[in-house]
């Protein structure tokens, strides 16, 4: 079966041009917005991992930490062959923003290992995990730099990085690691957080543009823990979801998909699985994406809606539950059009405030239940949504701009008041 492999733009360049035009618009200094559009520190990590047939094999990974003015630095942990630097660079510094913007006391960071999970044993997973875990341990802590889940890697990843990280402390630390079992510390509602950040921020943007949540319909790029759990989600809410793909391609139905039906087949990584007795048409990812719907949430990658598509987005919103789905060319082209669009650093920021949860209950050894988690998930989520809203209306701008604008300002007014040392 031949996987979808789409041609995105440079994500790193994408990120600075975003904070460029925004620094701009804030009149920030030149050698500031410099200072931003860089991490301050990257560590690259080639190490071996002995495979079930007694060969080795060495890796690449990275941790990339872009910003602390404002806390110990927080991000995921991605494994994927298209794994690089200039990929892990744009994802930490989206981190920086999305954690400001929903005001958590975090910087942005962010790593991952050049590798295909689905192509390794349990036992190699598992070895790999542990050796970049002791490559990257000089720079993590639960005070320094707190990984998470992202694409490919799950909660038994970061049960593996937690105990590799106490192993050489001889005694345990849950807070080193978030999106972790619920056994060894991990908080109730983290794994649907990021889907349920999504849904909240839908439902706030189709009031605020006076749209009717209940029978919207909803394409869903992406079938992974973000965009599977949306589906599922949105659907449960009411909106009617009729298109959802995985890396191989997507199906459609104009009528509604039976999304507990799909979600219940769910493979692995996000595949669709076992589609008997489900009516759909097959389509592509880049089908998906142009289809005639109210409501497009790409949660797959980054630079999925680019120059060549962006014409062609029938949405007439946009919910960017992926990390940097839309190109700075593209969403030039969609603002000139009047598609509504909440970005990522706002729309998919509900993992992480959960993940602030788990750090917090963690430090404190004291847990909240699941209610107290989503509640508290969805008072700041509303917020924060509210106060970009108020920064759009106030300066006439878009929600993109106005969420990198309330971001930059946390973050700068960090940096001011920390100095530069020495």
């Amino acid at each position: 079966m031949t996987v979808e492999v789409p041609e995105t733009e440079n994500a790193y360049h994408t990120a600075q041009a975003q904070l460029r035009s925004m620094g701009e618009m804030l009149g920030l200094a030149p050698g500031l917005i410099e200072i931003l559009a860089h991490p301050k520190r990257e560590l690259t990590v080639n190490f071996p991992v002995r495979m079930d047939d007694g060969t080795t094999r060495v890796f690449r990974g990275f941790r990339v930490q872009h910003n602390e003015a404002r806390g110990p630095v927080k991000g995921g942990i991605r494994y994927s062959p298209m794994v690089d630097i200039d990929e892990v660079r744009a994802l930490a510094m989206w981190m920086t923003w999305k954690c400001a913007v929903v005001d958590l006391p975090y910087g942005g960071a962010k790593g991952g290992v050049e590798c295909d999970p689905s192509l390794l044993s349990i036992a190699e997973l598992e070895r790999l995990t542990r050796r970049y875990t002791s490559e990257i341990d000089i720079i993590i802590g639960p005070d320094m730099d707190i990984p998470a889940p992202d694409m490919g890697t799950d909660a038994q990843v970061m049960a593996w990085i937690m105990d590799t990280y106490s192993m050489h402390r001889d005694h345990s630390i849950p807070a080193v690691v978030t999106g972790k079992p619920v056994a060894i510390g991990g908080s109730l509602g983290r794994f649907e957080a990021t889907g349920r950040g999504v849904l909240l921020v839908t439902e706030a943007a189709c009031k605020e543009r006076g749209m009717d949540f209940a029978g919207a319909s909803v394409a869903i790029q992406g079938f992974g823990n973000v965009g599977g759990e949306a589906a599922r989600l949105l659907s449960e809410a009411g909106a009617k979801v009729v298109a959802v793909s995985d890396d191989r391609g997507g199906i459609y139905n104009p009528a509604g998909l039976d999304v507990s039906a799909v979600y219940a087949r769910r493979q692995p990584r996000g595949r669709l699985g076992d589609l008997n007795g489900v009516a759909h048409d097959r389509i592509t990812n880049a089908e998906l994406l142009e289809l005639p719907v109210d409501i497009l949430v790409p949660a797959a990658i980054e630079g999925q809606i680019t120059e060549a598509n962006a014409d062609k987005i029938k949405a007439s919103m946009v919910i960017e539950a992926a990390n940097g789905p839309t190109t700075a060319a593209a969403d030039a082209i969609l603002a000139h059009r009047g598609v509504y669009l909440v970005p990522d650093i706002l729309a998919n920021a509900g993992g992480v405030v959960v993940s602030y949860f788990e750090w917090v209950q963690d430090l404190q050894s004291f847990f909240w239940t699941e209610t107290e988690v989503t509640d508290r998930l969805r008072r700041i989520m509303v917020k924060a949504f509210d106060e970009v809203t108020a920064v759009a209306r106030d300066r006439n701008i878009r929600p993109r701009e106005a969420a990198y604008i309330l971001a930059l300002q946390r973050v700068v007014e960090a940096m001011r008041l920390r100095g530069t040392y020495p």
